[in-house]
């Protein structure tokens, strides 16, 4: 069994987290770890990740830094939930049999299974409603199982739906006719929002990372664009709905749109992106406030037993939020992550 070294903690972030266990499993000696950020709130919420890294301590700073986040996305959509997040992080370059991933997936159950509820996980990137199936025969605590097994399935409708109002909110109508948007990520996220937004008259321009979505992008009448191209291509509106971390100085300095709002988590390298944006005059919306859509709608449906057309109205309401926070950030003279982040703050106060 390949080995990984061991885990060295330097994230300053941790002191704000409640707790951090990561544990190799006893079937599939591949490490897992779960990430408690807040439970002010309520239980933690928050996706599990299935991805490797090259090392463990990027993982750790990944899981650190997601489940924060989750605290701010729950605390400023009015849940009752506080954040979380977990990570399945195999080696680099080992390529998993079914038997091993349900194997591993097993393995996190049972972690997950030793939170006693204070700790629920949904479907992110790597893993799908299936695996959500395969954490239920260990712990109860899994969100978005398959709909044939009474789960309300992928999230990702919801989330396009959320980010979908978000952008109306910013861009101050919901007629895209005419107008330039770049989708970077063609996956289910960024294919859903790529299908609404050309059915509303947008030229939509798309790129991902897989070259093999090109045709069917293509067949959807949607241009295609490179990678490194999209981010900095001319736009009216720029999505991010790939990884996090593309919203460096750097790239900042190279946009070409008034702009961005988008569903991929952790979009800024660092917080001080956002005064770089808000300096050239592009509006940007807090990732943790646009991508809120699948959570509010999961939760609505699975924690609180909504049906689906309240659970999508529960979603709409992040038009209201977006339209809220701008407002406070013209009024204060700050940006929208400093108001949004203080909405999170305010609510969390009050949970105290």
């Amino acid at each position: 069994m390949p080995q990984r070294p061991s885990i060295t903690l330097t994230s300053a972030s941790m002191t704000a987290h409640e707790k951090l266990v990561a544990r190799r499993g006893r079937r599939s000696g591949i490490t897992t770890m779960i990430a408690i950020h807040s439970t002010v709130l309520g239980p933690a919420v928050g996706g599990c990740r299935f991805k490797p890294y090259p090392t463990l301590t990027q993982a750790v700073d990944d899981v650190l830094r997601l489940s924060a986040a989750m605290t701010a996305k729950c605390a400023v959509a009015g849940l009752a939930f506080g954040g979380g997040k977990s990570v399945i992080a195999p080696e680099p370059g080992r390529v998993l049999s079914p038997d091993e991933r349900h194997a591993v997936l097993l393995d996190h159950a049972d972690l997950i299974a030793e939170f006693g509820g204070s700790y629920r996980a949904g479907p992110d990137v790597g893993t799908g409603p299936a695996d959500m199936l395969v954490l239920r025969e260990a712990s109860p605590y899994a969100f978005c199982t398959p709909e044939s097994a009474g789960g309300t399935g992928s999230s990702s409708g919801p989330t396009a739906v959320g980010v979908l109002a978000a952008l109306r909110a910013a861009a101050g109508s919901a007629d895209m006719t005419g107008r330039r948007v770049v989708i970077s990520g063609y996956g289910s996220v960024g294919a859903h929002l790529a299908a609404s937004l050309r059915a509303a008259g947008a030229d939509v321009v798309v790129s991902d990372i897989d070259p093999a979505k090109r045709a069917e992008a293509e067949e959807g009448g949607l241009t295609w664009t490179e990678p490194e191209k999209a981010l900095t291509l001319t736009a009216d509106v720029v999505i991010p709905a790939a990884v996090g971390g593309v919203l460096s100085p750097e790239t900042v300095a190279r946009l070409d749109t008034p702009l961005v709002v988008g569903p991929a988590n952790n979009q800024l390298t660092d917080d001080s992106v956002a005064d770089d944006l808000a300096a050239r005059g592009i509006l940007w919306i807090p990732d943790y406030v646009a991508s809120a859509g699948g959570i509010l709608y999961t939760l609505s449906r699975e924690a609180e037993g909504l049906g689906h057309e309240a659970a999508l109205a529960r979603v709409e309401t992040i038009e209201d939020t977006v339209r809220t926070v701008l407002a406070a950030a013209k009024a204060h003279a700050t940006t929208p992550l400093a108001e949004a982040a203080a909405l999170a703050e305010r609510r969390l106060r009050e949970g105290r």
